[in-house]
């Protein structure tokens, strides 16, 4: 029994560390993206933990979030890095990055069940977002998650086109866009994180 546990508890951490080199992967092709799949993956697994998910499920929520632009492999590096406004077609190119990471991701019957929130993370609850056009909970509620802290980390974060906004200028932009770009339960429980965040930030 105890040999078992010990076998799972070292599967488990090789898992995580095999994560953490795919998401260092990705920070090395965009230049801009440095630490970024970690604050996405602390900001979900903090939103999990506040909706009374554990285990299994945090796991997936941790895991798909640091791996959630793991798909980006697949994109130029012109593209990723350009300074101006993309194009229709090169914008067109990023948005495949869901689609390529669940491909990768899908390869192992381990990580498929990561593979499909990383997939439908750029959902939108109205389902105007890609690459399904899934709206409300037709979304894997890992993604929704994920969905917010990135944006989160998105707005918050220099980007080679713009400086960092404010947080508390994020924060009503989350706000404005619940129930719209945003599931409304995980928007209020990230409105009541928001102070513990900004602290660790700043």
């Amino acid at each position: 029994m105890l040999d078992n546990l010990s076998n799972q508890t070292i599967y488990k951490q090789q898992l995580h560390d095999v994560i953490d080199c795919l998401a260092t992967a990705i920070e090395v092709k965009d230049e801009y993206t440095h630490g970024h799949s970690g604050r996405v993956a602390d900001m979900s697994c903090d939103i999990a933990s506040a909706m009374g998910l554990k285990d299994r499920y945090l796991d997936y929520v941790h895991m798909a979030a640091h791996l959630h632009d793991i798909g980006k492999i697949g994109i130029s590096e012109t593209v990723l890095n350009k300074k101006g406004k993309l194009r229709s077609n090169e914008l067109a190119q990023v948005q495949m990055h869901s689609e390529y990471g669940y491909r990768i991701l899908s390869k192992s019957p381990a990580l498929r069940p990561i593979a499909k929130i990383v997939l439908h993370h750029h959902e939108r609850w109205d389902g105007k977002g890609y690459p399904c056009g899934l709206k409300e909970k037709e979304i894997p509620l890992g993604s929704r998650m994920i969905a917010v802290a990135d944006s989160i980390d998105a707005m918050t974060s220099q980007r080679p086109y713009r400086e960092a906004l404010s947080w508390d200028f994020c924060m009503e932009e989350i706000g404005r866009n619940s129930g719209i770009m945003y599931d409304p339960y995980v928007v209020e429980i990230v409105q009541n994180l928001y102070h513990s965040w900004l602290q660790m930030a700043s």
